[in-house]
């Protein structure tokens, strides 16, 4: 019976001792990560209240004071600050954005907001790339430099902003133009970037700048048995063509290795709307006297506002062939001082020194810099005269951001925590000589 007891007594310590393990390893990087995937922050309706309250707990875990701000109401702004040694320094930006775009969840191998782990460490969710990898690894990294007592001589900064997949208007954008952007006094700010399916991390030194562009012709309508001069499709249909040579012409720099994609002005049509509608379809013998198209256009920062304009008004839509259009231009070509919105990855520029040799130093190697194909909120700092780089080291990953079955392999996540490691004490241990914005 003693035998029976002693037994019995050394099972239940084993399970009590195997229970407090498991307790104690759901507690890690991952699994902090795989709970910030959890929540649901896909647009249309993103919840920000639950992804805000998770992030000011991992703040508070690690030491570092938080601010909210709300430019629009029930859109946050989340702020957490590590404070370095000389706060009169130009600070650190580190930014991520808590939104992410719809996912079609039976298009999915395994459910979106479940971030389930594989048994080959792929961990499957929305936003696993884009881009609530950055926004933990950020955290995960100053919570190893805390522990090995580093303290930085630049104050540290990270931002969590609404919004940012439908442009960003009422996220950075309004927060940038705020005085309590200003009061950050930035030296130097980064922001994401993307995957690269091969081993070199992949940097973005500027954006490319969207414009809605939409054309709308008249004509006069009548019999369609009737030949018409200048018609409404007739004068539309010369404008898609003349945009059609145009747009072939860009690409044609692209497809001979002249240009990155991104470094090409594109154009692409995104609807033909035109024709009288009836029960069946469209009267077909109606001559429709109006035709009208939209375009979506990106300019690269080395683009001409003004000649695009003008081709625009000259070629594309002139109002002698009864055209005319509008132009959304949402985001700059250039920046207050006048200047194409782009970040120096040369010499010119000390910061960029300091983060490429921070990223070797993990034995990490960068691709050429690139100039963004869309949009980040990135836009908005630069825009302001502050260098800012649009990084996330993921390498050897497939580009799955905004795609069914986005994922991210755990041992890619927790080098990117080693890589943020390095480049969070480089950048806030700079002392410089010159602290203005570039």
């Amino acid at each position: 019976m003693a035998v029976s007891s002693l037994l019995w007594t050394l099972f239940l310590i084993s399970v009590i001792f195997s229970l407090q393990s498991n307790s104690q390893e759901e507690d890690t990087p991952i699994t902090r990560f795989q709970q910030y995937l959890r929540i649901n922050t896909a647009h249309p309706n993103p919840n920000y209240t639950a992804p805000v309250s998770f992030l000011l707990d991992q703040a508070q875990s690690i030491g570092l004071t938080s601010k909210t701000f709300e430019f629009v109401s029930g859109k946050p702004v989340l702020l957490l600050t590590w404070l370095g040694t000389n706060p009169h320094l130009p600070s650190i930006l580190f930014n991520s954005h808590l939104d992410s775009v719809p996912a079609e969840s039976d298009k999915w191998i395994h459910p979106p907001f479940s971030a389930h782990r594989t048994t080959d460490g792929h961990i499957y969710a929305r936003g696993a790339q884009d881009d609530k990898c950055i926004g933990v690894q950020y955290l995960e990294a100053i919570r190893n430099l805390k522990s090995r007592g580093f303290s930085p001589l630049r104050t540290v900064h990270i931002s969590y902003v609404p919004e940012e997949e439908i442009g960003g208007f009422d996220g950075m954008m309004r927060f940038a133009a705020s005085s309590e952007f200003r009061d950050l006094n930035l030296g130097f700010a980064m922001d994401e970037g993307q995957a690269n399916p091969g081993d070199e991390f992949r940097v973005f030194y500027a954006d490319r700048t969207p414009w809605e562009f939409i054309i709308k012709a008249e004509g006069i309508p009548g019999h369609g048995a009737k030949l018409y001069d200048n018609s409404a499709m007739e004068n539309l249909m010369k404008s898609v063509e003349l945009i059609a040579k145009f747009r072939e012409t860009q690409f044609d720099f692209v497809k001979a290795g002249k240009a990155a994609n991104s470094e090409v002005i594109s154009v692409n049509p995104v609807y033909l709307k035109a024709g009288t509608p009836s029960t069946t379809g469209f009267v077909m013998n109606m001559q429709p006297s109006e035709a009208e198209a939209g375009y979506d256009l990106r300019l690269p920062p080395m683009a001409d506002p003004d000649v695009m304009k003008k081709r625009i008004a000259e070629e594309w839509a002139p109002s002698i062939r009864n055209m005319t259009y509008t132009v959304k231009e949402k985001g700059k070509l250039r920046d207050h001082l006048g200047r194409p919105i782009m970040t120096p990855t040369n010499d010119t520029n000390p910061w960029w020194s300091i983060f490429k040799q921070a990223v070797e130093a993990t034995g990490g190697k960068l691709a050429k810099p690139e100039i963004l194909a869309s949009t980040t909120d990135s836009r908005y700092i630069r825009s302001l005269g502050i260098p800012v780089l649009g990084f996330s080291p993921m390498t050897n990953t497939p580009i799955l951001l905004h795609d069914h079955n986005e994922f991210l392999k755990d041992i890619v996540f927790m080098k990117g925590i080693e890589v943020y490691e390095s480049v969070i004490t480089a950048l806030s241990s700079f002392k410089g000589v010159s602290d203005q914005v570039i």
